[in-house]
């Protein structure tokens, strides 16, 4: 079998998915290849970085200015047809295709003029919108009818950004979207999900047509577990109990303003706020009631933070998985997650407490937890 993985990127849950299940079909004999378009990974003839640097920094311009996401990089995408068209792949598993990188029209009447099978993983919500990746928050319904049909988008400014596309970029993604994505036959089309909340949403969308799979994003267990940590000594917290926050990237949307209303609530005597993947920016903004820490791109330094930690809180309400409460639990962390999230299907009940939304009920079970140790 000849099985191809294409995504945007080739960092962060990539190594624990993408190249994992390159690894696996590699020792089960099959041909495998990975393309993607950012971030070092090794390379050869079956791990490819299709894109350069100024090839998605050019798309993401075009992008500002238009607002139509996935609708650039023609050449960086010929070139992986072409890789394509010498493979004759048997299956081509789609991951993540918004990120400046991957012409969409061009890559999926590709896939209508072939005889592969089309697995997809759906890894946040942009495939059915007209523009943003997530809406929950944004307490936004367009798109299971059509996005900027009948109302303003109210997300324009949000992640993937454009300064000029207006509701008329939006409403025109959303309809070319919807012809592109729905144009494979039903019976060559998988469509995997890490959750049940988003597999309920796709339910709702113009993509409810395909079959759904739920399957849970895999962590790497060798490297998440409990690990021997100085961290606690590190930063003088070895009396405190220690509330984590983790987040590749930090916003509003992740829940950082709560993290800063919950430093202000809970007793600095008892518990101490740590914030893990902050931009310099936020760091110099926040105050000292809350440890505040860069990025780390260690994932053996990640565990151990995982470890030394009490409780992690995730406070989004529209995370597809959760990938940080799987890894604290990996390694004996329990979490803080909120109702009607898929972090709450991913939380281990024996260490985790769901809580509503609100500020007082997150404290409250983050004082509750505190009370048992």
């Amino acid at each position: 079998m000849r099985y191809v993985q294409i995504n945007a990127y080739s960092g962060g849950w990539a190594d624990s998915v993408i190249f994992k299940k390159h690894r696996e079909l590699i020792a089960a004999g099959d041909e495998s290849w990975v393309f993607w378009a950012r971030g070092e990974h090794e390379q050869d003839d079956h791990m490819v970085k299709i894109s350069s640097k100024f090839e998605v920094c050019l798309d993401a311009l075009q992008t500002r200015l238009d607002g139509r996401a996935g609708f650039h990089s023609k050449r960086a995408t010929r070139r992986l047809l072409r890789r394509l068209d010498a493979i004759d792949p048997d299956v081509v598993h789609l991951h993540v295709l918004c990120g400046y990188w991957v012409n969409i029209e061009m890559l999926f009447e590709w896939l209508a003029a072939h005889r592969c099978k089309v697995v997809w993983t759906l890894h946040d919500c942009w495939a059915f919108t007209g523009h943003c990746i997530y809406f929950t928050h944004a307490e936004c319904d367009q798109w299971k009818r059509g996005c900027a049909f009948n109302a303003p988008c109210p997300q324009k400014g949000s992640y993937p950004e454009t300064l000029f596309g207006g509701d008329k970029s939006v409403k025109w993604s959303y309809e070319r979207k919807k012809s592109l994505f729905t144009m494979l036959p039903a019976e060559r089309v998988q469509l995997i999900v890490p959750s049940q909340w988003l597999a309920n949403l796709v339910g709702q969308s113009f993509l409810s047509g395909y079959s759904v799979e739920v399957s849970r994003n895999a962590i790497n267990t060798d490297i998440f577990k409990p690990m021997p940590s100085d961290f606690r000594k590190r930063y003088g917290l070895q009396d405190k109990f220690i509330v984590l926050g983790v987040a590749s990237r930090w916003s509003e949307r992740k829940g950082l303003s709560k993290f800063i209303r919950l430093a202000e609530e809970l007793d600095g005597s008892r518990f101490s706020v740590v914030l893990v993947g902050l931009s310099k920016k936020q760091i110099a903004k926040l105050d000292g009631k809350i440890l505040a820490l860069p990025r780390t791109n260690s994932l053996e330094e990640l565990a151990k933070i995982y470890t030394a930690a009490d409780i992690l809180v995730n406070p989004s309400i529209e995370e597809t998985f959760g990938m940080n409460v799987s890894e604290a639990a990996a390694c004996g962390t329990g979490a803080v997650v909120m109702e009607g999230s898929a972090c709450a299907e991913v939380a281990d009940p024996a260490l985790s407490v769901t809580s509503s939304p609100d500020l007082s009920q997150v404290v409250f079970a983050i004082e509750e937890i505190a009370s048992r140790k």
